[in-house]
C-alpha cells in the first residue's frame, strides 16, 4: 500500500477530470481501492499501517460519494479550477428561476395542505426534467473553459432544486403518515 494524498478524486479512481464520467468504470475503480485499504489485509499491520490505510480509506470514501453525485460532481470540477459556487453566501438568481422556484414551493405546500400525492408526484417530474436540462447545460459548461462562470450559476440552480426536491420528500413522507 502506497497511497498519494496529494491525488485529485479523479486521479485516485483513475477517471479522466470531466463531468460526463462512466460510472459503472468508477464504481469498479472505488471496489479495487477498497480492496487495498480493507481492515482484514491489515489484521497484523502495525498501528501506523492501520491509521494510514483508515486516512486512504476515508479519502477513497469521500472521492467515490462526490464523484458519485452528479452536482457534487460539478461542485467539484470547479474547486479544481479555482471556482468557488458560493452557494452559501451568493443566492442571487436571474428573476424568472426564481419566481419558478417560489410557484413550485407554494404549490408543494398546497398539495401537502390537501394531501393530494399525485399533485407531489407531478411536482417530483417536473423537478426531474428541470435537473435533467440543467445537468445537460452543466456538462457543456464544464467543457468550456471560458464557461465557468456559467457553471457556477447552474450549479446553484442545482442546489435549489436539490433543496426543492426535500421538501417534497418531507411533504410526501408527512401525507402517508
Amino acid at each position: 500500500m502506497n497511497p498519494d494524498f496529494s491525488k485529485n478524486h479523479f486521479e485516485l479512481f483513475g477517471i479522466a477530470p470531466r463531468f460526463a464520467i462512466d460510472v459503472a468504470a468508477l464504481d469498479i475503480a472505488y471496489r479495487e481501492v477498497q480492496r487495498e485499504v480493507h481492515p482484514d489485509r491489515f489484521a497484523a499491520a502495525s498501528d501506523a499501517e492501520k491509521r494510514l490505510a483508515a486516512q486512504w480509506a476515508t479519502q477513497a470514501n469521500g472521492a467515490y460519494r462526490t464523484l458519485k453525485s452528479p452536482l457534487n460532481r460539478g461542485r467539484y470540477l470547479l474547486q479544481l479550477n479555482g471556482i468557488d459556487t458560493e452557494e452559501e453566501r451568493n443566492t442571487a438568481m436571474p428573476r424568472e428561476f426564481l419566481m419558478q422556484q417560489m410557484e413550485w414551493r407554494e404549490a408543494v405546500v398546497e398539495a401537502k395542505a390537501s394531501k393530494d400525492e399525485a399533485k407531489l408526484d407531478q411536482l417530483a417530474a417536473d423537478k426531474r426534467r428541470e435537473e435533467i436540462l440543467l445537468f445537460t447545460k452543466l456538462a457543456e459548461q464544464l467543457a468550456l473553459p471560458t464557461s465557468m462562470s456559467a457553471a457556477r450559476e447552474t450549479v446553484r440552480k442545482l442546489r435549489f432544486l436539490e433543496k426543492l426536491g426535500e421538501e417534497i420528500d418531507i411533504a410526501a413522507e408527512e401525507i402517508e403518515s
